[in-house]
């Protein structure tokens, strides 16, 4: 009889395509789902809280996996690390009920993104963060920041808003902005994200805190209008920060 594992998994989103499996077998999910295989002894699937994009990294994505194989859970984890790229590292992993799924048990997600404000971008932060090689008004960014908080529709903020089946609707909890240094860092607490929504909203809270946008041209996201953002941040910049149950 199989058991369901849940995996808290660490990655550095750089050098893989994403989190979704793909015929050449670079992503998050095709390294988890060959380690996984090895140690079972059979080909198993692993389901994601999320799909990640190419450069996106993640803090502690969540997935869960059937599997037959009796081992304790730091069994599990130390055999899978053993076999992961130093790049893709498993944190924590429990046995849990059979009605839990990563994704469609989900309640919300944080997500980080970083940006280094200086001439120079050191190069421990290089794919770690946006580089703007020049202040940006964190006042500004801010208050372009309260537009987003509540209950909208985010389809001017949906990468394939035309393709999409589902509703465009989410809910931002909060979004925290801080700055220690060069770095500013900007926090998305939600119910759900769609495709390239974080970046596109970073894309448009930047481009207000530098000038090449107005604060009301924001207050479209609820208008109707579906005119997109059409400046997505960088890939490197974000991080999944956690899942919430």
């Amino acid at each position: 009889m199989s058991k369901r594992l849940k995996l808290i998994v660490a990655y550095d989103g750089a050098p893989f395509a994403g989190w979704q499996s793909q015929s050449h077998g670079n992503t998050i999910q095709d390294h988890l789902e060959r380690a996984l295989e090895r140690v079972a002894g059979r080909s198993v699937r692993v389901h994601g809280a999320g799909r990640t994009v190419a450069g996106v990294h993640a803090l502690a994505q969540c997935a869960h996996v059937d599997v037959n194989k009796a081992l304790a859970p730091e069994r599990w984890m130390e055999a899978l690390n053993a076999l992961l790229p130093p790049a893709i590292r498993v944190l924590r992993c429990q046995y849990v009920s059979n009605n839990f799924h990563a994704r469609l048990s989900a309640k919300g997600k944080v997500y980080r993104y970083r940006i280094w404000c200086a001439p120079v971008l050191p190069p421990f932060e290089y794919r770690r963060a946006w580089h703007i090689p020049r202040p940006i008004d964190i006042k500004i960014l801010q208050k372009a920041a309260k537009h987003f908080v509540g209950t909208h529709d985010f389809a001017a903020f949906a990468a394939n808003r035309g393709k999409l089946e589902e509703s465009t609707i989410r809910t931002i909890n909060s979004v925290r902005i801080r700055q220690k240094d060069p770095c500013v860092t900007i926090e998305f607490d939600g119910d759900g994200f769609l495709y390239k929504m974080v970046r596109l909203i970073v894309g448009s809270l930047v481009k207000c805190a530098l000038g090449k946008m107005r604060i009301e041209d924001l207050r479209r996201l609820d208008s109707g209008q579906t005119r997109a953002a059409r400046f997505a941040a960088p890939a490197e910049g974000l991080f999944l920060v956690r899942v919430r149950y």
